[in-house]
């Protein structure tokens, strides 16, 4: 659908990628009024077009309509927005959201990555930001058509003003919860990532396949190991006992998917590595912590980049 001037009561969703396409689809089939605010251009075309497609693991199809922004002049005095931008575009994201959040709204980043809190936090002010961590998964089929992996949990940290946000997920049939100690489940996702992510992207398989390739298996533990041993050194309780058994039960559970790395490589877009492994690098040298392995593995997706 072409775009009009979004109303306050909307959802922003900043970004157009799958996992701001699900979340599109959901919320707009929950009756909740979607707006999507994107850089690619094919996907705002396609959603602009022919609205969001999502595809169910049983099979059936969910096609609902949104409104694509092609301008922040349409986009003023937004009450809620989720911020489902790659961690490298987030920037961005907060320089279009001091534009056009309303005095009194929220953004809520959900995002992979470390960093992007802080990001937003600078730019809006800590009464209109809050955040949270996914284990949603979702994979892009084509612009504006995107595959869900089924179920999956939403996160949130403690917030004043979150609560009308968490209703409106769960008028989209959400399962959402809120504890007091988000850093914990951050970093725990943050680990899993940090094994799963690079070791699929550099091999170019599915998540399950890590499990059955010794030395890619021992890449991830290795990965979980380094990053876990940071958050500890951080002061942050891990939300498991075992890093190991935490990241191999995840790659089980998603045996199929292609995580968001590999679609990244796969599309020759830009990465998240900097904000995933290249940020345990970073906080480890921070902690005194060595992380050879998380190193080997930023540097490794960096040189898939001619010039990286």
């Amino acid at each position: 659908m072409e775009a009009n001037p979004t109303k306050s009561q909307d959802v922003l969703i900043v970004g157009s990628g799958a996992v701001a396409c699900l979340f599109a689809a959901r919320l707009s089939a929950g009756g909740v009024p979607v707006t999507m605010l994107g850089s690619w251009p094919a996907g705002l075309q396609a959603l602009s077009q022919s609205g969001v497609r999502l595809l169910e693991p049983n099979g059936t199809e969910i096609v609902q309509p949104v409104l694509s922004l092609k301008s922040l002049s349409e986009c003023m005095g937004i009450r809620f927005a989720l911020v489902l931008v790659k961690s490298w575009q987030t920037e961005i994201a907060a320089r279009q959201l001091a534009s056009c959040l309303a005095s009194d709204g929220l953004a809520l980043t959900l995002q992979n990555g470390f960093g992007n809190y802080n990001v937003l936090l600078q730019a809006l002010g800590s009464r209109r930001v809050a955040q949270g961590a996914l284990t949603l998964g979702a994979t892009m089929i084509a612009p504006g058509v995107v595959r869900s992996s089924g179920g999956g949990v939403i996160t949130l940290g403690l917030h004043p003003r979150l609560q009308d946000m968490t209703n409106l997920l769960g008028r989209a049939g959400m399962v959402v919860e809120t504890v007091s100690d988000i850093l914990s489940v951050q970093w725990g996702r943050q680990v899993i990532n940090s094994a799963i992510h690079p070791v699929t992207a550099l091999l170019g398989i599915p998540n399950g396949e890590l499990l059955l390739r010794p030395s890619a298996r021992n890449l991830l533990q290795t990965a979980a190991r380094e990053a876990a041993g940071v958050a500890v050194a951080r002061g942050v309780h891990l939300p498991y006992p075992d890093p190991v058994i935490a990241c191999e039960a995840i790659a089980s559970q998603t045996a199929t998917n292609i995580s968001p790395m590999l679609q990244d490589v796969r599309r020759g877009a830009p990465t998240e590595i900097e904000y995933i492994n290249g940020a345990v690098v970073r906080e480890g040298e921070k902690t005194g912590v060595a992380t050879p392995v998380n190193r080997a593995l930023m540097l490794a997706i960096k040189a898939l980049k001619p010039g990286g």
